[in-house]
């Protein structure tokens, strides 16, 4: 069947308006909207919405051929315009649709089929499919009939297409990106990856790539290599990535590395070449590709024979193809039944395969070769046991159990001096004390606590930290949360009274009132109750022999002699590594159990759905992995509630900024919990928390919240009102300068009525008070100020309005309109002359018609020459060569000829040829090759004297030409006039000038006023000037 452009163009269209108005309403297609949206075929092979079709007069850039699709292209624009929130927007839109233009060929329906139907039959039955550039989802579509169960995960960059894609899939994971944009944890995820990937020197930006090989960081250079590399990333070891790319991969002596790469982390499955035809019928372009299908496998230690071979090129001499040694040494997988040599769509030599048996027939004998392949060489032991270790859902499982010391970091308050350790025989670390001074150390042994987890103070007697004090009074339950765990707090239920040893000062100590004191407290809590009574007798009886070598009497207290009777041996304890064994659970890292926010990061501090403190790693869009930190009670209870109050700050800043209405309840809600950390723990600032906070992804933005003051800190204003924009209420103006600055400041646009209810005035009487500062624009049909008027193309604003006003005679604003219109031309920038103009050959926006009968007088023959402007290349075609091309603009090199026509292109793109010759032979008798000097010399003579002569030429032309061609220049680049941002009527009364007084600043800049009056006009936007004084 022919490509039909007029069709595919409207049937482009057709689905975008239904999806445009699925967005809008929110709902899912019907069967007759899915059918719309599937004719959907991308604008591959409809280079014509390149061409610009804003308004009629566009027409005469178009060439003949294309003027049919002007209008439906004018329609296209039209609907993206309207369905646009702005015109930034809409850019992104256009710019989306035209960067697929050159890889947007969609992969016939009998081709997936085919691929997802053997590999099916193989039993790749995928739990885990990936598609880095799904389109349509065409591949997602044929292997879903044969895993319907399958997860999908589908990257799409293209916008528009995106939207389609989710509509057709609401329930699978549809990501409007680029396929760069997968995080790390879905590295070793899937089962299959299966696409047909996008392909040419597009560099794709990857952070992770940038820290790898220099074969890595040279992929990403070339979209295509980089979507192999990435996409054996993403399966598991076993796990298939059938992709369908360009010929380049395979072909190009540049990609050998990443070739290397492939083979040395993949075994080779099939490698078929397709016919050029493949797409004709589908994208009207005929484009060579490969199917390339490998099986992951890690622990490769060596390249096969077919290996090496896939990583090698060679060029033929004579016909200056590069083809890959494994094509050339089987024949058999190119697909075809007829073969030419002939050029690629960059003007290269190559070879070009025909199927005359069109799609279907491709299909069929694709069909053959790659179950032939697979049924080789699939290792279905490998793809079938791998499968079932790896789990099935979005967010991988985290490893087997390791050592506590491995898995869980331990969160501390500050850097501490750690006592010095000595190794028992039994190789565990004992704590030794300021007592091993009487060569006391007993390590602490505890019972087993009834909830398995270990006590604060077990967990000090290993790590050093200090104890528990004693619980402040909880903060009031605020939105639903409670800082405290779900769970009956054991604090309320009734306990049993705890005995003290006579002598055990330190079991009565109110911690809360006495806080650990450089460790020594907490080196006493180390010890048993016995152990403590026992060091403070012998400590005694140090003291009395003192005592009774000098003679002195005791004047010590008896309330402070602890009782020197005979104590009771310590009863068994549980060991410590029964208990460490206990809370291996509770500290392994495991998928997050509840709801991701907005501002949740990378590293973020968090609660799992057990109340138990982490961090978020390996974020998704999906969910993420918790990892628990070992924190003590008493970092436990602080990082509980700091974490309220960073989501309490982050939900607070998030509403105000997204809805502009103050949200009184969340700010009490953040004033409460930041006022009980500040009670329980000092302030945000206070060194003791600092570097706690900064544990947090986000806590820099916290310690933000106090501000010094006197050397105090103090809260920032978000505590009292939204930061996020302005409160303050203008109810009156004093002018009608001041009323307009009000205006832009709500509206961001002339507002009369809100003018009018600031000053008391009329319309009429506003407007004649900013003659000169506010302008009728008719397009809009409102009122601009002149900064914003006056501004950009001048020209083009200034034809429409004319337009505009000789279609809208009796307008009531008709005088307002050609006031504007005058002030227009009175900005529009002076005339360029032809005289004052200088024209270089090749330069992009004189039309190719000009180039075209320049070059048909200097050949004297006929010569077309074209311009690509995605590719930003020009192609130049001579049906008539005569001698001028033969010799007269020849140069004979010593491996080619340079005839007329070659020339023309590197004068086009002013470039030179690099000629090479041979000045003898090496001893495997290979040429030894050097820049021929004399060569290039006499082509870069040819090809000035081509560039020279287009000026001469252009001179010669009538004056009505000249004209045109200046009228086309003026047009085109002398029309922009650069807005002047005046904000000198401007007024700041709340500002302390007599602050800024004694630093010299006696007012402020006009430069700063100007600045200031830019951000108004515009919405904001960054400052980044030097500032000077008047």
């Amino acid at each position: 069947m022919a490509f039909n452009r007029k069709q595919r163009l409207r049937d482009n269209i057709e689905a975008i308006r239904t999806a445009f108005l699925l967005d809008r309403e929110g709902r899912t297609p019907t069967e007759a909207e899915r059918d719309i949206l599937r004719r959907y075929c991308g604008f591959g092979g409809l280079k014509c919405i390149l061409n610009p079709a804003k308004e009629l007069t566009d027409a005469v850039h178009w060439a003949k051929s294309d003027l049919e699709l002007f209008a439906l292209t004018a329609e296209l624009h039209h609907l993206i315009r309207e369905n646009s929130r702005d015109e930034m927007e809409y850019k992104r839109y256009v710019d989306s649709l035209k960067g697929s233009v050159l890889t947007a060929f969609y992969t016939p329906k009998e081709i997936t089929d085919t691929l997802a139907g053997v590999l099916a039959g193989q039993g790749i039955i995928p739990v885990q499919l990936l598609e880095p550039s799904a389109g349509m989802g065409a591949f997602v579509d044929s292997m879903l009939r044969y895993a319907p169960q399958a997860d999908v995960m589908a990257f799409e960059k293209d916008l528009l297409t995106g939207r389609m894609l989710r509509h057709l899939h609401p329930d699978r994971k549809v990501r409007i990106e680029g396929f760069e944009k997968i995080e790390r944890p879905f590295n070793g995820h899937f089962d299959l990856a299966l696409s047909n990937i996008p392909f040419g020197d597009i560099a794709v930006f990857d952070a992770e790539y940038e820290k790898r090989s220099l074969m890595h960081r040279a992929a990403a250079k070339k979209i295509h290599n980089y979507f192999f590399l990435k996409g054996l990333d993403a399966v598991r070891d076993g796990g298939i990535v059938a992709f369908l790319t360009s010929q380049g991969v395979l072909d190009s002596e540049s990609n050998n590395g990443t070739r290397f790469l492939m083979m040395r982390n993949a075994d080779l499955l099939s490698v078929v070449r397709m016919p050029n035809n493949l797409f004709t019928e589908n994208a009207n372009t005929e484009v060579g590709c490969d199917l390339i299908i490998l099986q992951k496998n890690s622990r490769k230690e060596e390249l096969s024979e077919d290996d090496q071979l896939l990583t090698q090129t060679v060029k033929d001499n004579h016909t200056h193809v590069t083809t890959n040694r494994y094509l050339l040494a089987h024949p058999e997988l190119i697909i075809h039944t007829s073969a030419k040599l002939d050029t690629d769509p960059y003007g290269k030599p190559a070879m070009v395969y025909l199927h005359e048996g069109g799609v279907t027939g491709i299909a069929e004998d694709l069909r053959k070769r790659i179950d032939t392949d697979l049924a080789a060489r699939l290792d279905m032991a490998r793809y079938k046991g791998t499968a079932e270790e790896i789990p099935t859902q979005a967010i991988p499982s985290a490893t087997k159990e390791t050592k506590i010391a491995e898995e869980v970091p331990t969160i501390t308050e500050s850097p501490k001096e750690q006592p010095s350790t000595d190794y028992s025989a039994e190789g565990k670390a004992v704590q030794l004390t300021l007592f091993d001074l009487w060569e006391y150390t007993v390590p602490q042994e505890k019972p087993v606590p009834k909830n398995k987890k270990k006590s604060a103070v077990a967990k000090q007697a290993q790590k050093g930290n200090n104890p528990t004090p004693a619980r402040a009074e909880k903060p009031k339950k605020q939105d639903g949360e409670s800082l405290q765990p779900s769970q009956k707090n054991a604090d309320d239920a009734p306990k049993e009274e705890k005995k003290t040893l006579p002598g055990d000062i330190y079991a009565d100590i109110n911690w809360e009132d006495n806080p650990p004191i450089n460790g020594f407290y907490e080196t006493m809590m180390t010890l048993t109750p016995e152990k403590r009574v026992a060091l403070r007798q012998e400590a005694e009886r140090h003291r009395q022999e003192q005592l009774k070598r000098q003679g002195v009497a005791d004047t010590l207290n008896p309330a402070f002699i602890p009782p020197m009777g005979e104590i009771k041996p310590p009863s068994a304890a549980v060991p410590n590594h029964v208990e460490t064994e206990q809370t291996v659970d509770t500290l392994t890292p495991h998928p997050y159990d509840r709801t991701l926010e907005p501002h949740h990061r990378e590293g973020s501090i968090v609660l799992d759905a057990s109340r138990n403190v982490g961090y978020l790693k390996d974020l998704t869009p999906y969910g993420a992995m918790f990892h628990p930190a070992d924190t003590n009670g008493f970092q436990a209870e602080k990082l509980m509630l700091y974490i309220s109050l960073r989501d309490a700050y982050e939900r607070l800043y998030s509403y105000e900024a997204e809805h502009h209405e103050e949200n009184k309840p969340q700010r009490g809600y953040l004033n409460t919990y930041y006022d009980e950390f500040v009670l329980r723990y000092g302030h945000l600032n206070a060194k003791q928390n600092v570097k706690l906070l900064l544990m947090d992804a986000a806590g820099r933005d916290i310690l933000s919240l106090e501000r010094e003051e006197n050397g105090q800190f103090v809260k920032a204003d978000i505590f009292e009102r939204p930061v996020s924009f302005s409160m303050d209420e203008v109810v009156q103006a004093n002018s009608p300068e001041e009323a307009l600055s009000a205006s832009l400041n709500r509206y961001g646009t002339v507002h009369l009525d809100y003018m009018r209810s600031l000053t008391d005035t009329t319309e009429e009487e506003l407007l004649a008070a900013l003659h000169g500062r506010v302008y009728f624009n008719p397009l809009s049909d409102g009122y601009e100020i002149s900064d914003r008027f006056i501004a950009g193309n001048v020209i083009d604003k200034a034809e429409r309005i004319e337009a505009w006003i000789a279609d809208n005679g009796e307008h009531e604003h008709l005088a307002e309109a050609k006031e504007a219109l005058q002030a227009l031309h009175d900005a529009a920038p002076q005339r360029i002359t032809f005289e004052e103009l200088d024209f270089n050959f090749g330069e992009r926006w004189i039309p190719t018609g000009i180039y075209s009968a320049y070059m048909s007088h200097l050949y004297e023959t006929d010569v077309r020459i074209a311009y690509a402007p995605g590719m930003d290349e020009f192609s130049a075609v001579c049906d008539r060569k005569n001698i001028k091309i033969w010799d007269e603009f020849c140069v004979k090199g010593y491996y080619r000829h340079y005839d007329g026509m070659s020339l023309l292109k590197h004068a086009l793109h002013n470039t030179c040829p690099d000629m090479m010759k041979c000045i003898g032979e090496d001893e495997n008798g290979n040429d030894i090759k050097v820049r021929d000097a004399e060569g290039i010399q006499l082509a870069n003579a040819k090809i000035d004297e081509i560039r020279n002569g287009f000026s001469e030429w252009l001179e010669e032309q009538s004056p009505e030409f000249k004209e045109r061609l200046v009228t086309m220049y003026n047009r085109k680049f002398n029309c922009f006039v650069r807005p002047k941002y005046d904000g000198s009527h401007q007024t700041f009364p709340d500002l302390d000038l007599k602050g800024l007084a004694s630093r010299g600043v006696k007012d402020i800049y006009p430069s700063q006023k100007d600045c200031v009056w830019m951000l108004k006009q515009n919405g904001g936007g960054i400052c980044d000037h030097e500032v000077l004084r008047p």
